[in-house]
């Protein structure tokens, strides 16, 4: 059984932040315990949820440099029953900074999990859009790995790269790491371009594509703004109905990984 997910691509704007809001969103309005954690120093996850990122007096970055712990920062999501938040503030970025120099760096985020892990059916971590010391620590910290992937050439390029990021991360830091599977976002049915791509993602690198693709909606972009996921937003929209279904299959896989 698999409890934690890093959601993860170095490639920005492929819908990271608002796959974790969603699932995350799903898997609590289906009465699971579930934890998100905000590992990207941009708090777009934070901020997503209504939180001022600029007004905490507290945060993730507190964790990582050893002044709290997870369960002094974590917040419980307004109008989201079962839903914690472990927010983001700009901080983060120094956080990096700070673990480049520590020894056993990439396993701060692990130990900080370990004693609220039994609270919870399920943690997704949302990482930055990068490969640096954050995301190697949402990795190690993770035992399982969904990749949210824009169907385009360049997007799936990017793929690639972050599979040699887990290998290296299997080998030196979490050896029983692996992919749990691929989610494809902001899908237009309309262009041959985007079903081919989809079509191609499995062959290419043998993994699992999570049905059904998420649709492009403008629906996405007018929900950060008020605080609540597109679930809340819009709960009948075609996006919506697209990530229950997907968190429903994500947790399912998750029991049996």
């Amino acid at each position: 059984m698999v409890k934690v997910i890093a959601v993860a691509n170095q490639k920005g704007g492929v819908a990271k932040t608002t796959t974790v809001q969603s699932l995350g969103v799903a898997m609590a309005q289906e009465g699971r315990r579930v934890l998100l954690v905000d590992l990207d120093p941009q708090a777009c996850l934070t901020y997503s949820f209504g939180f001022d990122p600029d007004g905490l007096g507290i945060s993730l970055h507190d964790v990582l440099v050893g002044r709290a712990t997870l369960g002094d920062v974590m917040q419980p999501v307004p109008g989201v029953a079962g839903l914690s938040l472990a927010p983001a503030t700009i901080d983060l970025a120094g956080a990096e900074v700070h673990l480049s120099s520590r020894t056993g760096r990439e396993h701060v985020l692990a130990r900080a999990l370990l004693p609220v892990l039994d609270d919870f059916d399920a943690a997704l971590i949302d990482c930055p859009p990068s490969l640096g010391v954050l995301t190697i620590n949402g990795l190690t910290a993770a035992e399982a790995v969904v990749v949210p992937l824009q169907c385009e050439a360049l997007s799936n390029r990017g793929v690639g790269q972050l599979l040699e990021t887990i290998e290296d991360v299997r080998q030196f830091a979490n050896e029983k790491l692996r992919v749990l599977g691929l989610i494809a976002t902001m899908f237009d049915s309309r262009t041959t371009h985007a079903r081919k791509v989809l079509c191609e993602v499995e062959d290419r690198y043998g993994l699992q594509l999570f049905e059904p693709p998420v649709p492009k909606s403008v629906r996405f972009a007018e929900a950060p703004g008020l605080g609540r996921s597109v679930l809340q937003h819009a709960p009948s929209s075609p996006g919506a109905v697209a990530y229950r279904t997907l968190s429903m299959r994500v947790y399912d896989a998750m029991q049996i990984a």
